[in-house]
């Protein structure tokens, strides 16, 4: 079943992280899909700052994964745009089972490394509305579905 979003400002989809996260658990793995722009780091920020995590969250565009120790539980961040689908040699996989959160952005791209329970968040932007976006919430296993009923 997916559930369907809509925010108005970055404010709530920030908003809407920090309610997911709220139900986070280790080894929690969410993918978000979405245009360049769309609001994917928006939603990892919010998420990252619900952790208590003080650094500043960026698209790891450049490093590919970045890891951040210092909240209450590790977040593992990943941007996979640049890897071209090209990811055997990262290890991407064995972050799924480290106790923590992983976050991927452009998870389209790595199908077929991504595991089979996992959150899917796509967002979409308004062409008509600026800062609007419809955001689906997809949940593949229970515990994923538990937690889009405890906050949708």
């Amino acid at each position: 079943m997916d559930y369907k979003v809509t925010t108005y400002s970055e404010e709530e989809t920030i908003e809407l992280a920090q309610n997911i996260e709220s139900e986070k658990f280790p080894n929690m793995v969410i993918c978000l899909r979405g245009d360049l722009g769309s609001g994917k780091t928006i939603f990892a920020k919010g998420f990252a700052n619900a952790m208590e995590i003080p650094e500043e969250i960026t698209s790891p565009t450049f490093n590919i994964i970045k890891e951040y120790t210092t909240g209450d539980m590790p977040l593992y961040h990943m941007d996979v745009y640049r890897l071209d689908g090209k990811v055997e040699d990262l290890g991407i996989e064995e972050y799924y089972t480290k106790k923590g959160i992983t976050i991927i952005e452009w998870a389209d791209m790595i199908e077929d490394y991504l595991p089979e329970k996992r959150l899917d968040i796509t967002i979409k932007s308004s062409s008509e509305v600026e800062d609007k976006r419809i955001i689906t919430i997809t949940p593949h296993g229970k515990k994923y579905e538990e937690v889009c009923e405890a906050v949708l």
